[in-house]
């Protein structure tokens, strides 16, 4: 294995490492508000290795091309569904992009990421939800992608407990509140 594959899937398992604990941390800061922080920093990290997982993929396995990217995704793509589109690719950029002003409104306006839309919070877990469940699909292969499916399942539907935004709002807002 190359040192690009190295970095390159390392990344992948990275950007799991902090999108699951930041998912489970916003969840339990329903009833303990005190981990709310925690829930940012690990979503923020997830989103940071994410990033550098698409550099990594771009330079070590596209060399730096769009088309030869979107031409790896259409065969892997293929390869799963029996249609040969590399508009997956696409997605992705969404996806950075979104994951990136989530984290960075999070920052920057706190009381306003707390006080958003349920609609909003909810379309947006549920794209991330898609996202890293097609990733585990498409991309992972043999057992992996079995167990990663199926561990991506089952904390993207706890992540989305009943009750989660109305008490994280409440959190949230309390805990800007005392940061000031």
């Amino acid at each position: 294995m190359s040192w690009g594959e190295i970095l390159t899937r390392g990344q992948s398992g990275w950007r799991s490492s902090g999108i699951q604990p930041g998912a489970a941390l916003l969840m339990l800061s329903i009833r303990y508000p005190d981990r709310l922080a925690a829930a940012r920093w690990w979503w923020s990290l997830g989103c940071a290795f994410f990033f550098a997982h698409v550099v990594c993929a771009f330079r070590f396995y596209h060399g730096w091309s769009h088309a030869a990217a979107y031409r790896e995704t259409a065969r892997q793509t293929a390869e799963m569904t029996g249609f040969r589109w590399g508009g997956g690719r696409f997605r992705n950029y969404l996806f950075t992009a979104v994951w990136l002003a989530d984290v960075l409104w999070w920052w920057l306006a706190p009381a306003s990421f707390a006080a958003r839309s349920s609609i909003l919070t909810t379309t947006l877990h549920g794209f991330f939800f898609f996202m890293v469940f097609n990733g585990a699909v498409i991309f992972a292969s043999g057992l992996c992608r079995c167990g990663r499916s199926a561990r991506r399942f089952s904390r993207g539907a706890r992540e989305r407990c009943r009750g989660l935004h109305r008490r994280l709002r409440s959190s949230a807002l309390g805990h800007v509140a005392r940061s000031r």
